[in-house]
C-alpha cells in the first residue's frame, strides 16, 4: 500500500477543513502533502492547532475564515455541532465551491434529531441548517484508510469511496480529489438516496473495491438503519 504520493499535478487548490478530529487531521496531512493550501479550523480556537500545522504547513484559522477562499470546504464535525458554525461561513468560499459533508448522526453523541429519526437523509439535514449544497463522502471510511490505503489510478482491487449529493460539478470536483488521495470512487446517486451511506448500511466501512461498494449500496435498506440506531 501506497502511504504517500507525490504532490498534485492537477494545480494546487484551496481547501478549508473544518474539524480536526481523525477524520479532518488526517485530510489535513493527505491534502498537504499532496501540495494543496489547506486552512483547518477546530471548536476550541486555532491555538490548539499549533502543533498540526507545524507538522503540515497547514494554517489554523477559526471555523469563521476557514472556507475564505476555498474551492473545496470539508465539515467533519458531529452532527451535534453543525447547527452552532459561525452563521455565514460559506460566504466568502469561491465561487461554486464544493462542500463535502461528512458526517453521521450517532443519536447517543448527537441527541435525537427528529426529521431525521423520520427518514431525512443526514446530509440533507446537514445541507438545511448550512443553507448551502453538501457532497456526502467519507462518512463511513476508516480514517487510518486515508493515511495508509491509498493507491494509483488504475490499481488492480484499490479501496472505492461512495459520494453522493446533487450538484453535479461539486460532486466531479469531489471524486477527482478523491481519486488524487488514492481512492477510487462510486456515484452513490443524490442526497435523497444518500441514506444508503449512513451508520448501519453495508457499505457503511466497507474498505472494499468500486464492486464491492455498488454492490454494498444495492444492498442498504432503511429497516436496517433505523434497527442499527435502535
Amino acid at each position: 500500500m501506497q502511504a504517500a504520493q507525490a504532490p498534485s499535478e492537477v494545480g494546487s487548490m484551496k481547501i478549508g477543513i473544518i474539524g480536526a478530529g481523525n477524520i479532518g487531521g488526517n485530510l489535513t496531512r493527505r491534502l498537504t502533502a499532496l501540495g494543496h493550501e489547506v486552512s483547518v479550523a477546530n471548536s476550541r480556537g486555532p491555538e490548539t492547532l499549533a502543533d498540526l500545522a507545524g507538522e503540515t504547513g497547514a494554517t489554523a484559522v477559526t471555523a469563521a475564515e476557514a472556507a475564505r477562499g476555498a474551492q473545496v470546504v470539508v465539515v467533519t464535525i458531529p452532527l451535534k455541532a453543525v447547527p452552532g458554525l459561525p452563521a455565514g461561513f460559506l460566504d466568502a468560499a469561491a465561487e461554486g465551491a464544493a462542500v463535502i459533508d461528512t458526517g453521521n448522526y450517532y443519536p447517543q453523541r448527537d441527541g435525537r434529531i427528529a426529521a431525521i429519526e423520520d427518514g431525512l437523509p443526514e446530509s440533507r439535514w446537514t445541507e438545511t441548517q448550512i443553507g448551502h449544497p453538501v457532497i456526502k463522502a467519507f462518512n463511513g471510511t476508516y480514517a487510518q484508510d486515508i493515511l495508509t490505503r491509498g493507491l494509483p489510478s488504475g490499481t488492480a482491487g484499490r479501496q472505492a469511496l461512495p459520494v453522493a449529493g446533487d450538484d453535479a460539478a461539486a460532486k466531479a470536483a469531489v471524486r477527482e480529489l478523491i481519486d488524487e488521495l488514492g481512492f477510487d470512487t462510486v456515484d452513490a446517486g443524490g442526497l435523497d438516496t444518500s441514506w444508503r451511506q449512513q451508520p448501519g448500511t453495508p457499505v457503511y466501512g466497507d474498505q472494499g473495491d468500486a464492486a464491492a461498494i455498488e454492490k454494498a449500496l444495492a444492498a442498504a435498506s432503511p429497516e436496517r438503519t433505523a434497527e442499527w440506531r435502535a
